[in-house]
């Protein structure tokens, strides 16, 4: 594929919204947050990249753990998202960048910790490419951390059949149109073990785990994924006869109901330049 079919897809956000640095904030669990940088390997001093940065709350907690001696630099696409960054998080040691992950990186400099969470899956056509170009802006020594999702939503019981198809149709045109890739996680490994990277680890628990009454938290970014992604897919919901509204309110129902339970895996792949590389 060309840069400009790549750089096309990172205009292809699906969750694209006025809120959507709201939900960004909204979803951050930093217990959780922290759990994984610091098994990846991150500590005091070091200096950071994070791709994706989105809100620049991630960002922001990463500095904490490096401290003053550290410095994290935040890089999205997004302008919108950055200019929220900025006014929410930058700081002395803290900086935000507006860019394409596809164009020149290397005026970002070189880094000892490299961290991909949630980013990935919005790159399906050039994931392996990102990763690549990453591993060129670390140091001798520096880590690459990926971390992404499998089975992205599409792990629920007990979906009526109607419902599942509906949601299997969304997730299909997503992968075609959009370039986004619901099962990203489990490709992590093999990105990181092309690049010929040094003690390389993987780790993999439950991101999404809802059983019982639903929280505020997961109701709102639910609802999001269903308003912005789900219902601007271009999927045209033949299941149901009044279309979209048909499966807002069919999906709404299962959702909100207590018996409902829904999981999705999170994977962690992490790696070090070797020295010498």
């Amino acid at each position: 594929m060309n840069k400009g079919s790549y750089v096309m897809s990172t205009l292809n956000y699906i969750m694209e919204d006025t809120e959507e640095a709201c939900r960004l904030e909204m979803k951050t669990d930093f217990k959780r947050l922290e759990e994984q940088a610091r098994w990846a390997g991150i500590k005091k001093g070091m200096h950071v990249l994070d791709v994706g940065c989105g809100s620049g709350i991630t960002t922001s907690y990463l500095y904490k753990i490096t401290g003053e001696s550290g410095s994290v630099t935040g890089i999205d696409a997004s302008k919108e998202r950055i200019q929220h960054a900025k006014k929410e998080y930058e700081d002395t040691g803290i900086r935000f960048i507006q860019k394409n992950i596809y164009d020149d990186l290397t005026e970002l400099g070189t880094f000892d910790f490299i961290w991909v969470r949630f980013f990935l899956e919005y790159h399906q056509a050039g994931s392996r490419e990102i990763v690549e170009r990453l591993t060129h802006l670390l140091k001798q020594g520096g880590i690459l951390c990926l971390v992404d999702l499998d089975y992205n939503v599409l792990t629920h019981y007990d979906l009526p059949a109607k419902l599942e198809t509906a949601i299997a149709g969304v997730m299909e045109i997503l992968q075609k149109r959009k370039d986004f890739d619901p099962y990203a996680g489990r490709k992590l490994y093999s990105y990181i073990f092309d690049q010929n990277l040094a003690n390389i680890n993987v780790m993999m628990q439950p991101h999404h785990l809802i059983f019982g009454e639903l929280s505020e938290t997961n109701a709102f970014n639910w609802t999001k994924k269903l308003t912005v992604a789900a219902k601007h897919s271009g999927y045209i919901f033949p299941e149901y006869a009044d279309g979209w509204e048909g499966f807002y309110r069919d999906f709404s129902e299962f959702f909100y109901n207590p018996r409902r339970f829904t999981y999705t895996p999170l994977i962690a792949c992490r790696g070090e330049k070797k020295r010498g590389s």
